[in-house]
């Protein structure tokens, strides 16, 4: 399967795009053609899944995740990447101030809602309590639970289930 890259989606058309979207849930299918963000194709890009071309060049796998750490979403990749090897469906989160939203195995888009927000940080990030308290506020609001991925600098993912309770 060969992906176009442009801006931040790579696109791709064909059965096989299909068949990764109905199978995987890879991407989001809009004028018939499968859009996936950046992370999501450098995940299929290792898996030898998909190759990608930009302006008629075909790029490395290399180039391409050395484009992804030039962006700033490594870190998030590392994450997507551990969760999707664990069996979980992983998509973006925006729409709820989180990198993703996961769905538990088993469970997809359009089979039911996601389970959790996934918000990512590494160990020497720091965040204010205003914004932790409204990480867990939105993901309580939308009836999700929230997922702190904290990743250290050896690259080591540690998952914090918080939850909201009243006293």
């Amino acid at each position: 399967m060969n992906g176009k890259l442009k801006g931040e989606l790579v696109r791709v058309a064909g059965p096989k795009a299909i068949k990764i979207h109905e199978n995987s849930h890879f991407g989001q299918f809009i004028q018939g053609e499968l859009q996936l963000p950046l992370i999501e194709a450098l995940f299929l890009v290792e898996k030898d899944k998909l190759t990608l071309s930009f302006k008629g060049r075909e790029l490395s796998r290399e180039e391409f995740t050395d484009l992804i750490q030039d962006k700033g979403l490594f870190t998030k990749y590392l994450v997507f990447k551990d969760l999707r090897n664990r069996g979980y469906i992983v998509k973006t989160g925006f729409k709820y101030g989180s990198e993703f939203r996961l769905y538990e195995r088993g469970r997809s888009p359009g089979n039911g809602h996601s389970d959790f927000l996934v918000k990512v940080l590494t160990e020497d990030q720091q965040i204010t309590i205003n914004d932790f308290s409204s990480y867990v506020r939105v993901a309580h609001g939308v009836n999700k639970k929230l997922m702190l991925a904290v990743v250290d600098d050896e690259q080591d993912i540690t998952y914090y289930n918080v939850e909201w309770t009243r006293p």
